[in-house]
């Protein structure tokens, strides 16, 4: 099964960091980065604060050693890992995904 895992990090070079890595090590087939802007409750006050949002498209069985990856990598005390199954979707790019992770 495929999946995207999603992550945000407190600076781009931080996130592109733990993107090349990923990419590299075969744990994913591609990411995305993108600037967004993250409201939330953090030790009892409102907060609002620019973060890189990662997508990472995987396959299922690679989530274990992704998500350990970018535990090691991420500088947030509790940093966002969140898997998110994919469905369905392109035939071609769901194989390709396949294709380019290390199973």
């Amino acid at each position: 099964m495929r999946a995207v895992v999603l992550s945000t990090c407190g600076s781009r070079k931080e996130a592109e960091k733990i993107a090349r890595d990923i990419v590299q090590r075969r744990l994913v087939a591609c990411v995305n980065i993108m600037p967004v802007t993250s409201y939330y409750r953090w030790k009892g006050r409102i907060r609002a604060d620019r973060e890189y949002l990662i997508l990472a498209k995987t396959r299922s069985e690679l989530f274990a050693r992704l998500k350990n990856r970018i535990l090691s990598l991420h500088t947030y005390q509790l940093p966002e890992i969140v898997f998110l199954r994919i469905d369905d979707g392109y035939t071609p790019y769901l194989e390709w995904i396949d294709k380019e992770v290390c199973m």
